[in-house]
Order: structure tokens, then sequence, then C-alpha cells
């Protein structure tokens, strides 16, 4: 199958490695790729937000399947471009994004669909923030309502804090005050064709920048799958109570969502809420997920983008568990220092159950550098938690980037 794969992040890079991975004899292109996707598969310099630039390079290289990563292209449409062309394409078009560029978008949804979430309130003037962060006391969450490229959350006990964020984002745009919510964070992948959603298996990232969940957000630090303190029953539930009624809902609107529909969910007191939503998979989440999977990612991406997921099982997974550690530019996630060589990447990858998913490289001179603040995902499978944590940091010790960082406790609580 010839694919073209947009995006230039770790996330793409492990799609890509999965593709790969079939043995099949497809053809996989990247646009526009990082310097560790490029040894692998063809890539082409383009914009991957322009629509009409995409679908003409899809037409002109008879593409068979558009599969979008990140975010900024869903929400500009790229998808519908791809679509009006007759080209199939996993992603959700510009109206359906809007669950994930749009915090208050994806409020209403939940709202109309009975979808179980928290109180939140839009807030356009900071006295409006202020008096929603007032009525729902301590510790303050406040969203960004747009993309903000994993930045635009702030939790917090520190009402200076939290008032300083949502007057930065206010600048921006609006913002949303939430209530908070307590209790174990989850991430879950289900694939959408419209009407059906077949789901992927659970995984749970870090979002501090520092062990203990100490620091500022980032876009996450690490990540690990499967998570065996989930009581039996989890997925269905959120099928059940939470995808299905939000793709129903969409297509009730004249919005199909097709795609990966990206459930942020946490398990409190009284069951299982919904954090909020993503259009695409998740970063870096997708690099612990995807290597445990067995059934061929080509034929889920398809089905999802052709209306054809009602007639396939649920995909299958491997035993094996993964765990994937985020190296860090220095100063990230505030101010990264980028351009410094990354060295030592052969032998780490020498260390059994290791892959690499780049995801801010480039080369200069023959040598990779850090082009953005989280760098590489070193990705180790094996038998047990303790097995995979002990690969992913050996593999980590051979690796050089001057100044980098990463957090030492990944998947540690479940070891």
């Amino acid at each position: 199958m010839r694919i073209l794969v947009l995006g230039s992040g770790a996330r793409e890079h492990a799609i890509i490695t999965s593709l790969l991975s079939e043995g099949a004899d497809h053809q996989i292109t990247a646009a526009p790729g990082n310097a560790g996707i490029n040894a692998q598969v063809e890539s082409v310099a383009l914009d991957p937000s322009n629509g009409q630039v995409v679908t003409q390079y899809a037409v002109d290289n008879n593409i068979e399947l558009v599969v979008i990563g990140p975010e900024a292209p869903l929400v500009a449409g790229v998808a519908d471009h791809l679509r009006r062309a007759h080209i199939p394409v996993f992603g959700p078009g510009k109206a359906a994004a809007a669950l994930e560029g749009s915090k208050a978008f994806a409020k209403r949804i939940m709202e109309a669909a009975n979808v179980p979430t928290g109180r939140a309130a839009r807030a356009e003037s900071l006295d409006e923030a202020e008096a929603a962060m007032a009525e729902y006391g301590a510790p303050y969450v406040v969203k960004a309502d747009g993309l903000a490229a994993g930045k635009g959350v702030i939790v917090t006990d520190d009402l200076a804090a939290a008032t300083a964020h949502a007057e930065y984002w206010l600048q921006h745009g609006g913002v949303l005050v939430e209530e908070f919510l307590d209790g174990q964070e989850v991430s879950l992948f289900l694939l959408s064709d419209g009407e059906n959603v077949l789901p992927l298996e659970p995984a749970q990232d870090y979002k501090r920048a520092l062990d203990a969940d100490e620091g500022p957000n980032t876009g996450g630090m690490g990540a690990y799958s499967p998570l065996p303190w989930l009581p039996s029953g989890f997925v269905d539930e959120v099928i059940a109570s939470v995808a299905l009624p939000t793709v129903r809902q969409l297509a009730s609107e004249g919005t199909p969502f097709v795609g990966l529909l990206y459930c942020g969910l946490i398990v409190t007191a009284s069951g299982i809420r919904v954090i909020e939503f993503n259009a695409r998979f998740g970063d870096p989440e997708t690099q612990v997920v995807l290597p445990r999977l067995k059934t061929p990612l080509s034929a889920l991406l398809l089905a999802a983008a052709t209306g054809g997921l009602g007639a396939l099982d649920r995909p299958e997974f491997t035993d094996d568990v993964a765990v994937t550690v985020v190296l860090a530019s220095e100063g990230y996630p505030e101010n990264p220092i980028t351009g410094r060589p990354i060295s030592g990447l052969e032998r780490a990858l020498e260390v059994d159950g290791v892959t690499i998913a780049h995801a801010a490289t480039a080369l200069s001179d023959g040598l990779f550098v850090a082009t953005g603040g989280r760098v590489l995902s070193v990705v180790a499978t094996g038998s047990s938690f303790a097995e995979a944590r002990v690969r992913a940091y050996e593999a980590l010790g051979h690796i050089e980037l001057e100044g980098s960082h990463f957090r030492t406790d990944i998947a540690k609580r479940v070891e």
C-alpha cells in the first residue's frame, strides 16, 4: 500500500515503525519527517497543514492512505481536502477535530452525549476566570481553550500561578476553568470510522517534567502499557459510556469522527471521568501501545478511513510490556536549547528490546542534532516492567546530549 504519514515527531516515527514491522510491501512516505524517520523511509518537504499541497501530492503520487499524525493539520481541515479528492484518510475533518481544537466544544459534546466529565466554566475575561476558580476551589485547573502543544494546562494549589496562567492564555482566546478530579489517569485510544469504534490497549503517561510528578507540565515525559491495576471491564465501560456516545453525537450533528479518538480519562472514587479528548494518537503513549500490537496497523487504519471497522475483530496485543522514556533538551519545557549534537544511539540500540523514536532531530554534517524540546523517545519492551525499565534506562545511559534530562521513575510504580 502507498501510505503518506503527515508529521515530524516521535508519534509519527512510532506509526511508521509499526507499519514497517508488518513485513508487507508498503511504500511509505513521511511529510516532513525527521532525521530518524528519514533514515527508514522517503520523506518530502511539504507543509502538512496545507490541505491543497498535501492533496495534490497524494493525487500525483497515487497515495492509497493518508495518516495524519499531529493535531495542527486536523484542526486546519487537511482531512476535508483529501476526502473531497476521494483519498482515504485516517483523521477527522475540521469540524470533528474541534473535539481537540476547542475544550469548550468538547465539553458541549460531552454534555449532549451524557458523557461523564468534571464541571467546567469557559472564561472570556480574567474576572470570569477568577470567579470560576473561587467557585471550584483548589487545586485549580486552568486550560487554554485551543491548541497549546501540551503546555496549555496548569494544575496547582497556587492561586497566583493559576491566575497568571489564565491571564496569559486569555490573550490567545478563552480558557476553561475546571473542577479538580483526583485519581489515576489513563489514556485509551479508540479507532473510529464515524459509526463503529475499536479499542487499542490503555496506557499511562507522565506529564510533569521531573521525578515524583514535580515540575511544570510538558507534552509528556514517558509512558507505559499495559495497566495491570485497571479493573476488569474498564475498556468496555469506556466504549459504552464515553466513546460510542461521543462518536454518535458527532455523527448526529453532521460531523462524523473518522480517525483516532484519544480519551484522556481519570479513575475517580465516583467512577470514570473524561479529562480531555484528542483527535489523534497521543505522544508518548503511541510509543508503548503500537509495539505491543499484533494486528497489522495498516489494516486497522484503512478500515477506519473507509468505514470498515464493523467487519473487524478487536485488535490483538502481545503479553509483553512496553516502557518509553523521553530524553529532553536542556531548558525544556520553558526554553529548550537546540542545535546540540547527539551521540551514542548505535550503542543504545544494541540493548535487547530497545527501539528509538526520534521526536526532534536533524542531520548536520553527518551528526544527529537536537531541534526541539522533546528529542527522543527510548522505547523498551520486555516480559516484565522491571525488565523493560532496566533496558530503557540502560539504553539512555549510552546516549549523550549536553544538558539533556529525563525522568528516572517512568513505570516504577508498577515494577
